[in-house]
């Protein structure tokens, strides 16, 4: 699993999709929703949380549709499906690896670019926290989209079109716990919410991805 999942790592950022490009998509939208949204400092504060977590999200994407698609191109999906590596163990480790590049740079840069949209200082500790909690499981269910997808030609709108339902409730949640953190308000509801979502995406949805997987292989 190990050698599996570094060659995964190296993968991601030979081809493009790694932590730069995510990086790059996020600062781009943190910096452009000022310009867009005028110099108001009380509304940068009040709509900041919702940003970086619809920033995140979006940057998440970009590299979903090449998650399974160079094993799918080269066959080694076919011989991972034969592996005495369970399929499920495979789908876990890609969503690590995905997470490991595009999730985890996220985390670290979101208080860095919290403070261009003039985001509460209370707030930078709830900011990470919650996408620290959400973010694996964005990882894990754009691996799934992309089981559903892999094979398909031009399947990234597809792959967008399906993931984006799924990723309702973690943004929601997501920014709610950063939006009470950054104004002094209670978090444990939403972030109980959060954490119970993710556990559920990560303890089920390598199963259905597997499953998914067998499907599209035979």
């Amino acid at each position: 699993m190990i050698a599996l999942l570094m060659r995964d790592l190296r993968l991601a950022v030979r081809a493009g999709g790694g932590f730069g490009l995510g990086l790059a998509f996020f600062l781009i939208v943190t910096v452009m929703v000022p310009f867009s949204v005028g110099p108001n400092s009380e509304l940068l504060t009040r709509i900041a949380p919702g940003v970086l977590w619809l920033g995140a999200l979006l940057s998440c994407l970009l590299s979903l549709d090449r998650l399974l698609a160079l094993d799918w191109e080269d066959g080694s999906l076919d011989l991972l499906a034969t592996a005495p590596l369970p399929l499920e163990a495979v789908v876990s480790v890609k969503a690590l690896a995905h997470w490991i590049t595009t999730g985890l740079p996220l985390v670290l840069a979101a208080p860095v670019l919290g403070v261009l949209l003039n985001l509460p200082g209370q707030g930078f500790l709830w900011l990470v926290l919650s996408l620290f909690l959400g973010t694996p499981a964005l990882s894990v269910i754009g691996t799934f989209g992309a089981a559903l997808t892999v094979g398909l030609k031009r399947g990234g709108l597809l792959l967008s079109l399906l993931v984006m339902p799924l990723y309702v409730p973690t943004l929601i949640f997501g920014a709610e716990v950063a939006r009470r953190g950054a104004e002094g308000m209670a978090v444990q509801t939403p972030l109980l919410m959060l954490a119970g979502i993710s556990a559920a995406v990560i303890a089920l949805l390598p199963f259905a991805s597997a499953a998914v997987l067998r499907i599209n292989l035979r």
